[in-house]
């Protein structure tokens, strides 16, 4: 069992103010960098229980669009990728891989490592599995899983992390709640009581964004391009404003009116801060929204292109095209 003990300094919550402005009603102290956070919502591809004993390695192939995470609560072990320093992870090491890359899980770095798909595992439901492997020896004790996020923000947010974010729970600054919440976790995957799989992941998903707001407090990297950007005042707002409502006709002009600065000025400092043009991105989030839309509601193509807008669905399926490079109706039927 994890062993876990309690952080010497409590964190104290952070007060924000609720200024509104009249304008909009946009709040004015809003954190569009957080919104963004509390917006991603993960499917779980599969979580699972691993209890691997010395010596043992297991060889992770390439899971496209998915982020995948180890968390260890006993024992340790060590994480390989082509082209990166090894990592080790110990009870309490949180790590994500968010391109889906493929990579290696071993007791030693000296142990072969066996295909994923070939080590038998105990199916608890259809993404709940448990998972034992190795040769008899010292054991290590882990919670993996892979989970795909299917919203604008995510993908965005997801193409500028790097390769590996690793958190260690002894040093972080919200040291109690992740011991505690480590400690329900370690429980609850020993014991296998009814509604465990649901508390598992549950948590699972909360350290996925925690480590995704570790990085970003911490890593320069996070500074700049659309991360920084969400971080200033004006663009920040403006950002907000277009993943808030996509389906309004923004222009430049208007955002720029909205983010009370002039339409050259505006227009400059997007493109320096964000990469692309302020109709660029509006195209690009837009069309992002209208394939969620298709995904989870079931809209049928006619109706995404009345809600956004659009004169025709002729019209529409031609700008989703020049944006995706696959139609409306293609797009919508595959499910990654």
């Amino acid at each position: 069992m994890l062993e876990l003990e309690p952080p010497k300094t409590p964190t104290t919550p952070i007060e924000r103010t609720s200024a509104v402005d009249p304008m909009d009603h946009f709040p004015v102290s809003a954190d569009p960098l957080g919104e963004v956070l509390h917006s991603l919502r993960m499917d779980g591809v599969f979580y699972g229980l691993s209890e691997f004993t010395a010596p043992w390695g297991l060889d992770i192939p390439a899971m496209p669009s998915c982020l995948m995470f180890h968390v260890v609560t006993a024992g340790s072990c060590w994480l390989t990728a082509e082209g990166a320093e090894p990592l080790k992870l110990e009870p309490g090491g949180f790590v994500l891989v968010p391109h889906g890359e493929g990579h290696q899980l071993r007791g030693d770095l000296n142990s072969d490592a066996t295909p994923l798909f070939d080590v038998p595992c105990e199916k608890v439901t259809d993404t709940y599995e448990i998972m034992r492997h190795g040769g008899g020896g010292a054991m290590c004790k882990m919670i993996c899983g892979a989970v795909r996020f299917d919203r604008p923000a995510a993908e965005r947010l997801l193409s500028v992390l790097p390769k590996r974010i690793l958190i260690d729970a002894w040093r972080s600054t919200e040291a109690e709640w992740m011991h505690s919440t480590l400690r329900l976790m370690a429980q609850e995957v020993e014991a296998l009581r009814p509604g465990g799989e649901t508390v598992v992941t549950r948590l699972a998903d909360i350290f996925v964004v925690q480590a995704i707001r570790s990085w970003i407090a911490s890593d320069p990297a996070a500074q700049q391009g659309w991360l920084g950007a969400l971080r200033d005042p004006a663009i920040g707002r403006a950002l907000l404003l277009v993943q808030r409502r996509p389906e309004e006709p923004w222009s430049v002009e208007s955002l720029a009116e909205a983010c009370a600065m002039s339409r050259s000025a505006f227009a400059a400092r997007f493109a320096e801060l964000v990469g692309e043009t302020p109709i660029a991105y509006v195209r690009r989030w837009k069309m992002r929204h209208a394939l969620t839309l298709m995904r989870d509601e079931s809209l049928t193509v006619g109706e995404v292109s009345r809600r956004l807008g659009y004169e025709s669905e002729a019209s529409f399926s031609r700008a989703f095209k020049r944006e995706m490079d696959i139609s409306p109706a293609k797009a919508a039927a595959a499910k990654n």
